[in-house]
């Protein structure tokens, strides 16, 4: 089967790319990893403006989605780009809330009528820890909200612990703190979450994608200029080698990514009528996971070992790509897990 966007997404995700080309992502990052988020929310001011905050969230409070596919769009341009923030996190919180309220109580409705239309619009930056994802929620001192969920219950975190290192500085991981508001109780929350996880894991596969797919672009640039021997060091049949594979794996993913937003947009997660049970949809993404995050490591090995000793720099732009690349390899389902995934009957 083939994943072919359509004009309309094709544009969506090249509009998406332009407009975070002019956003000053770099010195975002590195702002964000000092823990200075201005720069960071006004890159997510622009991505409000072009819709993209809004995918997530159905049309009844005030969202466009949910639109797996063109989230996918947006997250491979975000991932280009090393958008910092907690942005997988948020679209899983805006399908967790969604879903809770369709389970009809009155509580749930009120939480989504709160959070969702302000996620939709990005006046609220959200992140959410959960099982699948690790006991720390990402980015939990720029949140304007932290939910957790713990077995069979949802909280409104009132707060978080110490920011711990991380092996990306601008994923800034702390565990949210015991008590606060409980906002749901039940199977349902446990239901609600698995969703939510698939998308977060999802939307991971997507940064990941454009990670891998900068560090190409930027390591096949800097082979043009490089010399060696009085020759560009990119003329050499082993450099060539190296970006080939690094470039097939990546496009090899690609299509496992988009036909994981199908799946999404047409089981359970995707808010429709389910032609297949939650364990294709989870097996279909946890594919997708696997290939992006291993093409993007392959890809931030290759453009490390390319570069020498500059691409170890933090001072280098390039490292900003690298050590995303690692991170997102294991956030929301590690290599392991996600193959067991794939191969469980």
């Amino acid at each position: 089967m083939r994943f072919v966007l359509d004009e309309a997404q094709t544009d969506f995700g090249r509009t998406v790319d332009r407009m975070l080309g002019g956003a000053g992502t770099p010195h975002a990052v590195r702002a964000w990893g000092r823990g200075e988020h201005a720069p960071g929310r006004a890159v997510w001011g622009r991505l409000a403006d072009a819709g993209v905050t809004g995918l997530a969230v159905p049309e009844a409070y005030e969202g466009v989605g949910p639109l797996p596919v063109e989230l996918g769009v947006a997250y491979v341009a975000a991932g280009r780009h090393a958008v910092p923030g907690p942005l997988a996190e948020t679209a899983a919180a805006a399908v967790l809330l969604a879903g809770l309220a369709e389970g009809g109580t009155a509580r749930s409705g009120q939480v989504a009528e709160d959070w969702l239309p302000r996620i939709a619009d990005g006046r609220a930056l959200v992140t959410l820890a959960a099982a699948d994802g690790g006991p720390y929620a990402l980015d939990a001192d720029a949140a304007d909200a932290v939910f957790a969920v713990a077995g069979e219950e949802l909280w409104l975190a009132p707060g978080h612990g110490p920011v711990q290192p991380s092996f990306d500085p601008a994923r800034r991981l702390a565990r949210p703190l015991p008590g606060g508001e409980l906002l749901a109780r039940g199977p349902a929350v446990a239901a609600a979450a698995a969703r939510a996880a698939d998308w977060a894991a999802f939307a991971t596969a997507a940064l990941s994608l454009g990670t891998g797919l900068a560090l190409v672009e930027r390591t096949a640039a800097y082979v043009r200029q490089r010399t060696q021997f009085g020759r560009p060091i990119g003329s050499f049949q082993a450099v060539k080698h190296r970006l080939a594979d690094a470039l097939i794996g990546l496009e090899f993913a690609r299509p496992l990514l988009y036909g994981a937003a199908v799946a999404l947009a047409s089981g359970p997660t995707g808010g429709a009528l389910a032609s297949g049970s939650t364990g294709d949809v989870r097996a279909e993404v946890a594919a997708a996971k696997v290939a992006t995050g291993e093409a993007a490591y392959a890809a931030a090995r290759t453009a490390l070992q390319l570069h020498g000793a500059l691409g170890y720099t933090d001072e280098y732009e390039l490292s900003m790509w690298i050590r995303k690349a690692r991170a997102l390899r294991s956030a929301w389902g590690s290599p392991s897990v996600c193959r067991a995934r794939v191969l469980a009957p």
